[in-house]
């Protein structure tokens, strides 16, 4: 062993307590940054490169940095990746039901139901009281629910215009993090393939994973590169320094015919089926109503409420008599060329063309009113045709808003238990800063030591007795 082992000893020492303080100085200043994971020195002892002889033994070459060790979990990550999809799920799909149901309003004074309350109402009090001014309460309410129905409509179809232009901006943002997790792909391949650290960008690319993974279900894998390959119903949205784009094609209308796809930008012809994420759960809420899609569901709602409200009122309103002997007509009509809702209209004017009496009973019978108010509890009547669709749309609701706090609670539970691991503890960090400075400074007085040491050998020896 040299005599001058010693010094390079204490120098590795020293530089491994310097690194040491670095990266723990390293983490304490992410502390609070989104996304960090925590980071230690990895350093192995040195085996002794001489022999040894009669005169000392070998003890070793010191100390090596071996690496920065990002103390990240892969399984945590991806565990993560899934929950948050399956929580950027349920989040949409509630958070879309929650607007459709804001919109319904039941139980309320301003809902259909309560609408179809003071319309019945008013027919009630009409056969009490057949007078110009009871007949035009009468017609008001009529004009007033057929207002209140193409509103809610209007209200829905509203909703559903809002929600595909924000998948159209959803798209486009998915299209832009996946561009840039393949330009960190790039940059971390290159940084280990040079042995330079790249664990800052490792953790920005993570990050922008589990953002994919919340907008559409991606799916992550590291490859032996340390590149990441996301992907989208089993097809490769990142492969490498590659990312390929997605397309979102579709009516831009609830009214238009047909239903949203997404696709890659360059094979538009095959659609790709996103399950997950919001963009997933908000393709579902747009789907026509004959694939059980939330807004389109709620619409043709409206619509049949509109056509129930027209067949029944109608149907017990040409069996009267006018006062002038005149068979009764339609209340209600549709214009031509529109959904239901939108098209129903009030076909009366005046008390003279409301038919309120039975045919042979007299002028007098308001018989036929009595029928039309009794409609408010006919067990096929517009009330309960909307009011069925009600209770199932709320039970519908609050599945989906369980589902969703499930969903959360899992997603917080994954990233408690990712961060367990891999988030900077302050408490530890500055026990281990104290370590590696007592280190430093233990390793500066082996130096120190050994320095003086030296002097004597090379100075000292000899003097003696000169």
């Amino acid at each position: 062993m040299s005599t001058f082992s010693g010094l390079r000893i204490a120098a590795s020492g020293l530089a491994a307590a310097r690194a040491g303080m670095d990266v723990t100085g390293q983490n304490i200043a992410n502390q609070t940054t989104p996304g960090y994971t925590r980071q230690r020195l990895v350093q192995t002892a040195v085996s002794p490169t001489g022999t040894a002889d009669a005169w000392a033994r070998d003890v070793g070459g010191g100390v090596a940095i071996e690496r920065i060790a990002r103390l990240g979990d892969e399984v945590m990550d991806a565990r993560v990746r899934d929950a948050l999809s399956a929580s950027g799920f349920w989040s949409a799909r509630a958070s879309s039901a929650a607007a459709v149901e804001k919109t319904l309003a039941e139980p309320s004074d301003t809902s259909l139901s309560a609408g179809l309350g003071r319309f019945w109402a008013a027919w009630s009090d009409l056969a009490n009281t057949p007078a110009p001014a009871t007949a035009q309460v009468v017609l008001a309410r009529a004009g007033a629910l057929a207002a209140q129905i193409a509103t809610g409509y209007d209200q829905i179809a509203g909703q559903w215009s809002g929600l595909r232009d924000q998948l159209d901006r959803d798209v486009a943002t998915v299209n832009d993090v996946a561009a840039q997790v393949a330009t960190l792909n790039a940059q971390i391949r290159t940084a280990a393939q040079s042995g330079r650290g790249a664990n800052e960008l490792i953790d920005q690319r993570d990050l922008l994973a589990q953002k994919l993974a919340t907008a559409v279900g991606a799916t992550g894998r590291v490859e032996q590169d340390a590149t990441m390959t996301l992907r989208v119903d089993g097809n490769a949205l990142v492969a490498g320094e590659t990312s390929r784009a997605l397309v979102l094609t579709g009516p831009r209308e609830m009214t238009a015919t047909g239903r949203l796809t997404v696709a890659w930008s360059d094979r538009p012809e095959l659609p790709i089926a996103v399950t997950g994420g919001s963009v997933g759960a908000v393709i579902g809420s747009l789907a026509p109503a004959a694939e059980q899609g939330t807004l389109a569901s709620a619409a043709r709602a409206f619509d049949e409420a509109a056509v129930s409200l027209a067949q029944a009122v109608n149907a017990v309103h040409r069996t009267g008599r006018t006062a002038d002997g005149s068979p009764g007509g339609d209340v209600f009509v549709f214009a031509p060329g529109v959904p239901a809702a939108r098209g129903l209209r009030v076909a009366v004017a005046d008390l003279g063309q409301l038919a309120l009496s039975a045919p042979g009973a007299g002028a007098k019978d308001t018989s036929v009113a009595d029928r039309i108010s009794d409609l408010a509890t006919a067990p096929s009547g517009p009330d309960a045709t909307w009011s069925r669709f009600v209770v199932g749309f709320g039970v519908s609701v609050a599945g989906e808003r369980q589902r969703a706090d499930a969903a959360d609670r899992t997603a917080i539970a994954a990233i408690a238990g990712q961060q367990s691991g891999a988030s900077v503890d302050g408490d530890e960090e500055t026990i281990t800063l104290l370590t590696y400075q007592t280190a430093y400074q233990a390793a500066a007085r082996v130096l120190t030591a050994v320095d003086e040491a030296l002097d004597v050998l090379i100075n000292r020896v000899g003097l003696v007795g000169r």
